[in-house]
């Protein structure tokens, strides 16, 4: 096992690297597209694919250049494809999958009936950046996300979408006798890490039960056992001597981290096949992100940034915050952005007094520092707006339960309880009275009526 690491926060990866380049040969004018005949594409499909697609020795052949460990499920993808009856396939990867995105388009047009592929190049970070309508603008019929799990349902897309988890085999034998190695039998232990070594996971915790009758695979529905994303982790229940967390980076994992600081964490490299210790500088986190709130708390006119990545920004969160501001007499003014950064909203800060981005809630945990002006995420524009109690007033971690089915009312999940009304909290109702006494102060004093703030313009 390495050495312990200095205490790391802010460490999660801004790759948003531009894809140059000639634009794609597959484009057509949007006028041929349109006028194209009207093609029914099937969204429920069957799941069993047939001989004729498995035992196709030319189409082994052609999958066999991709990674044989890397499931790219080329197979079932033919076939959902062919049961769809789709003809023009838009194909996203994230960043590091790129490379292997014109082998596949060509298979697909080889060997499953696809007239025209499109390769989306924008940066994707997540399933939350699921890019449906940009393949929809395309003229495309069906798309395939990989990397990602189901976090927008297929039944919510614009257009039928297959998810690609991409599992990827690594050597399961390695990581149990490291387990073995580091930790004493009985140690009550949790395997977490992302969705690509899920079945690793599920592999090694059955070679690790005899000797760890306790180790679990927590789960954050609606995701898979052991999975974590950057903005959703699993709140471990009971006692924990360790987490063991299985990826090749540390982003995901400082969400688990956060969401059960009390925890140590370890994180195995499937690739250099290391264990390190992982820490994570809660206090200082902590300290940045309450600091904001508390700013932002007094705040008159906000800023309501909807990212436009992909489905990175949900509408419904925005009228929920628009109307909880408006219900408090205050003023917003929403900005539609695709990547949020300090350049971009200090440009548009005249009049703002702080910011919520709807985007990534990582960012403002991460990077929030470097914004002028308060940026906040969802949950702690509710916290500064009196809906919810600060994690250092209900004596709990800090959440990260953004995609969670039972995660607060600031969460992005398709799978939530009906949103409370506005101003229903007594938190709330106590806020409001006092802005609204603030208000009336200014009145008196500039002579002005004070009115109900309106939700504001969009830029």
């Amino acid at each position: 096992m390495q050495a312990d690491p200095e205490p790391q926060r802010f460490s999660g990866k801004a790759a948003a690297v531009n894809q140059e380049g000639p634009p794609s040969t597959a484009l057509v004018p949007a006028a041929a597209a349109a006028a194209a005949a009207p093609r029914v594409v099937r969204r429920v499909l069957g799941q069993q694919v047939p001989p004729d697609i498995l035992e196709n020795a030319a189409l082994n052949a052609a999958i066999a250049i991709l990674p044989a460990n890397y499931s790219f499920e080329v197979h079932k993808t033919i076939w959902r494809i062919r049961q769809a009856g789709a003809k023009r396939v838009a194909l996203q990867f994230p960043e590091g999958l790129l490379l292997y995105a014109c082998v596949i388009a060509d298979i697909l047009e080889g060997f499953g009936g696809v007239e025209q592929t499109f390769i989306l190049g924008d940066v994707t970070f997540g399933a939350c950046c699921v890019d449906d309508y940009s393949a929809a603008a395309l003229g495309a019929d069906f798309l395939v996300h990989y990397g990602h799990s189901c976090l927008v349902p297929v039944d919510v897309t614009s257009l039928p979408c297959q998810y690609v988890f991409v599992d990827i085999k690594m050597d399961t034998q390695h990581l149990v006798d490291t387990v073995r190695l580091n930790f004493p039998a009985g140690s009550k232990l949790v395997l977490a890490g992302t969705i690509q070594f899920a079945s690793c996971m599920q592999a090694a915790r059955q070679q690790l039960a005899a000797d760890y009758p306790h180790i679990a695979i927590p789960q954050s529905r609606p995701l898979s056992p052991g999975e974590v994303l950057g903005c959703t982790a699993p709140k471990i229940v009971g006692d924990c001597d360790a987490i063991v967390f299985v990826a090749d980076g540390r982003f995901h994992l400082e969400a688990l981290m956060i969401a059960n600081h009390t925890v140590p964490a370890y994180r195995y490299d499937p690739y250099p096949r290391l264990l390190t210790r992982e820490r994570y500088d809660h206090a200082g986190m902590q300290a940045a992100r309450r600091a904001a709130i508390e700013a932002a708390a007094g705040a008159r006119c906000w800023g309501l940034v909807l990212g436009t990545l992909g489905r990175q920004g949900n509408p419904r969160i925005l009228a929920q915050l628009q109307g909880l501001l408006q219900a408090q007499g205050r003023q917003c003014v929403t900005v539609l952005l695709s990547e949020v950064s300090p350049a971009k909203l200090e440009a548009l800060s005249h009049g703002i007094d702080a910011w919520v981005q709807i985007a990534c809630p990582r960012l403002s945990i991460d990077w929030g520092e470097g914004f002028k002006l308060p940026t906040l995420n969802p949950y702690e524009a509710f916290v500064a707006l009196g809906e919810v109690p600060g994690w250092w007033d209900a004596g709990t971690a800090y959440p990260m339960d953004y995609y969670a089915a039972d995660g607060g009312a600031w969460g992005s999940t398709y799978h939530r309880k009906k949103p409370r009304a506005p101003g229903a909290s007594p938190l709330a109702a106590a806020k409001a009275a006092r802005v609204a006494a603030g208000a009336a102060a200014v009145s008196r004093r500039s002579g002005s009526p004070a009115g109900v703030g309106a939700p504001g313009p969009t830029m």
